[in-house]
């Protein structure tokens, strides 16, 4: 079950999947430049960023950053894609509700990311993907250990 879970049998067609490439790389990079000019403007952000959930200033910006860079990476190579989605959608359902108090124009940016990425929770990676070569792998030596049996 677990395994259906992260590496899904349906949206594998190729015009699918390159679509879901194409939105897992072009928001990604956006996704990422946040990140990166947060890491760049650490020591700045550190005393101003806005604390929520009761984490303080340092420890909020320190998971932005964990959500807007490191889990961008692995969403552009599509790599474990439905684990790295979720602290994506979680940071931006707080930028929108917390932050922004749900409002627009201010948390618009946020809800779209926070739509896209449950989008691509739901899709899963494509065939365009590293994992979907690991399920690639795991299927041949399947099919290599039934054969030995």
């Amino acid at each position: 079950m677990f395994y259906n879970f992260l590496f899904p049998q349906y949206c594998r067609d190729r015009v699918i999947s390159l679509l879901i490439l194409a939105l897992r790389v072009f928001f990604g990079i956006l996704f990422f430049s946040h990140g990166l000019d947060k890491m760049i403007n650490f020591n700045e952000l550190s005393y101003t960023y806005p604390s929520v959930l009761g984490f303080g200033s340092y420890m909020t910006l320190m998971v932005s950053i964990f959500c807007e860079f490191a889990c961008s990476l692995f969403l552009i190579v599509g790599l474990l894609v439905r684990i790295t989605v979720i602290p994506m959608i979680a940071s931006m359902a707080v930028a929108f509700f917390d932050i922004h108090d749900g409002m627009f124009p201010a948390g618009e940016l946020s809800l779209i990311y926070m739509i896209l990425f449950v989008i691509l929770y739901i899709t899963g990676p494509g065939r365009y993907s590293v994992d979907y070569l690991i399920d690639m792998k795991f299927q041949r030596d399947k099919k290599a250990s039934e054969g030995v049996k």
